[in-house]
């Protein structure tokens, strides 16, 4: 199981605030984490070409 399902999986089923922002943060995080290194992969490719 990938990390993000975990995280999705955690967020559907928890209850404490707290916990559900962290979780959401930490989601954020992976997310925008994964679309610089999309975008540095585009670019090396324009580049190697």
């Amino acid at each position: 199981m990938s990390i993000e399902r975990f995280i999705l999986r955690k967020l559907s089923r928890c209850k404490q605030k707290q916990l559900r922002a962290n979780l959401l943060q930490l989601l954020i995080i992976r997310i925008q984490k994964a679309e610089q290194q999309r975008i540095a992969m585009e670019k090396a490719r324009r580049n190697a070409v």
